[in-house]
């Protein structure tokens, strides 16, 4: 479970790509931590969307935000009966009183998993004192479905956030509570490669495909979620909207309104254009777990960062993997799901959460800080 309070004990990492702080300098204060609300949305999309094959016409999202005080936090949960633990919200509490507006920060999820996969790092950014949005992409989620286009046009991924930012804009309870000028994005795996093509990096389809083809990295372009992923797209290549969709795999879906970008660690940096990635131009930090086998940081995470001009890197060392960026999960999802829960010996997720959310919290508070008016 996801306690704010335990937030407050030091993780203490040396972390040289980010800068180490002096000795002398005085110990920063902890932040303060609001309570949290979440409520759900279905935003629309415009005529002629990518559905991905899904049956799902509405981009479903979770929204976290800062809440009164006096709100009645639960603990959340994935599943029904739990297997995920989602942190603890107050369903759509009252927002917090404020005289301004708050940062917004969109979050994408992995491959196959969902937005409320992201609710260890929403909750803690939204008692950060931001609103926090994340997206079920259509096609590529747990809760409506998989679809072979969801999994491959990884590009329109992109489009899904940019289109839940323009439903939280035009919100009628939060709309007017944004600062359109502080807007960041944040995403996990498959999440960390849209957030780099909301920066500007165009993907290379063809390039990604010729690399799958070699047999050593087969098994690398057919997830678990679905093992013939490849030989199935291939299969349906000539429909019209996936002709459609391939011929815009190499266009840009950067959004000038997103300001700064958290990835977490980001997945096939095999199907980006390096001269896109060198392009990018706006703050950029990567996390990934040294132990990570199924996105090896060596071949994903520092090829971003040695490509993206400014990024930071910072790679948790021992036996930090890709599925500790997961929630927490119950007894119950532990003995039913176990390769997803599974960490290396000596690794505490609640600990690697808490770490990495607080970097998270640290650098959108940072980048997304308001402006300092001339005087």
């Amino acid at each position: 479970m996801f306690n704010r309070r335990l937030f407050l004990v030091a993780i203490l990492l040396s972390i040289p790509s980010l800068g180490a702080a002096s000795k002398k300098e005085k110990q920063k204060a902890p932040p303060v931590l609001s309570h949290v609300g979440f409520s759900v949305r279905q935003f629309n999309a415009p005529e002629g969307y990518n559905w991905r094959g899904s049956e799902e016409r509405t981009l479903s999202a979770v929204i976290w935000y800062p809440s009164e005080a006096s709100a009645d936090e639960q603990d959340q949960a994935i599943g029904d009966p739990p297997l995920f633990l989602a942190g603890r919200a107050a369903k759509d509490a009252s927002l917090a009183p404020s005289f301004g507006t708050y940062p917004l920060i969109a979050l994408s999820h992995g491959t196959g998993g969902s937005a409320l996969q992201m609710a260890w790092m929403g909750t803690y950014l939204a008692a950060r004192g931001n609103i926090v949005v994340a997206v079920n992409h259509p096609g590529n989620n747990a809760v409506t479905g998989y679809t072979p286009q969801g999994f491959m046009e990884a590009w329109e991924r992109a489009k899904d956030v940019s289109t839940v930012i323009d439903g939280m804009l035009a919100d009628r309870r939060f709309g007017s509570k944004i600062d359109r000028e502080r807007i960041g994005a944040a995403g996990f795996s498959l999440g960390g490669y849209t957030t780099f093509e909301l920066a500007g990096g165009t993907t290379d389809f063809e390039g990604l495909v010729g690399w799958c083809e070699q047999p050593e990295h087969r098994a690398s372009c057919n997830p678990p979620e679905m093992p013939d992923l490849v030989d199935k797209f291939e299969a349906m290549k000539d429909r019209p909207e996936v002709r459609q969709s391939l011929q815009r795999a190499a266009d840009s879906y950067r959004d000038p309104r997103i300001k700064a970008i958290f990835a977490i660690a980001p997945a096939i940096a095999r199907a980006f254009h390096l001269e896109s990635l060198k392009q990018i131009d706006i703050p950029v930090v990567i996390v990934a777990g040294a132990a990570d086998s199924i996105v090896p940081p060596t071949e994903n995470a520092q090829v971003f960062a040695n490509n993206i001009k400014g990024a930071q890197l910072m790679i948790l060392p021992g036996g930090v993997g890709h599925y500790t960026f997961l929630d927490v999960g119950t007894d119950l999802g532990r003995s039913k799901m176990p390769q997803f829960f599974a960490d290396n010996p000596g690794v505490d997720r609640e600990a690697v959460h808490k770490q990495v959310a607080e970097m998270a919290g640290d650098f959108f508070e940072k980048q997304l800080a308001t402006p300092k008016k001339k005087k």
